[in-house]
């Protein structure tokens, strides 16, 4: 038998009317998972919502869950504006935290991904992250001929794998997930690390190296 629909609320405000469909969106796919999908009649019902309305404001499923995406990212960076000003490591580290405490998001951006939605931008904000990358090789948070866009891409990617399969990883690994939480936070923090430290360290081996072959090359070929 299928539930009774939320009962509807009069009076509301485009802006409440749109909170209350961007926040019954994420409880569905909570309750039912990515992949059981979501749409927008059943969105509406739960959000006590006259049908009309949600596809009058959104139009499309993949636009309103681009909504609720964004949503979350600016009640993020409401909290968080000087975000930007950390540096690269701070950035990053900061992040994966974020990621692994809000699992609403990663499922959203992972849903829009695997729509294949080409509005999707999983690199919100892009410039003024870009302005810090530039930033960061300035000021040396960044060695100066590190990728740092790329560098930003793959941390990226690193924080959604994880916060993707976290749960999936404790099972497996039989550790509980806070310690694998916070054993993934301490290795991505040296993975990143790395990051801010590998081209420069990679640059001085190659001034010292003398001319010519390594020592164990050369007294190889003697032998």
């Amino acid at each position: 038998m299928s539930e009774p629909s939320k009962p509807r609320r009069t009076r509301r405000s485009r802006q409440e009317t749109e909170a209350d469909l961007l926040a019954a969106a994420r409880r569905l796919l909570d309750r039912d998972g990515v992949l059981a999908g979501i749409n927008l009649r059943e969105v509406a019902t739960e959000a006590g919502v006259n049908h009309g309305q949600i596809y009058q404001y959104f139009g499309t499923r993949q636009a309103l869950l681009r909504a609720a995406a964004a949503d979350l990212v600016e009640r993020r960076t409401a909290a968080r504006d000087d975000h930007w000003d950390l540096p690269f490591a701070e950035r990053r580290e900061a992040m994966f935290r974020h990621r692994v405490e809000e699992p609403e998001l990663v499922r959203l951006e992972t849903l829009l991904a695997l729509d294949g939605d080409d509005d999707f931008s999983p690199l919100p904000r892009f410039e003024r992250t870009r302005r810090s990358l530039e930033r960061d090789l300035g000021t040396g948070a960044l060695p100066e001929d590190a990728d740092a866009v790329a560098a930003h891409v793959m941390t990226t990617a690193a924080q959604m794998g994880y916060a993707i399969f976290r749960e999936a990883y404790a099972r497996d690994t039989g550790i509980p997930l806070p310690e694998l939480d916070a054993r993934a936070a301490r290795a991505y923090a040296l993975m990143v690390a790395g990051l801010t430290t590998a081209s420069s360290r990679e640059s001085r081996v190659e001034e010292t190296r003398p001319d010519g072959p390594p020592a164990e090359e050369r007294s190889a070929g003697t032998r």
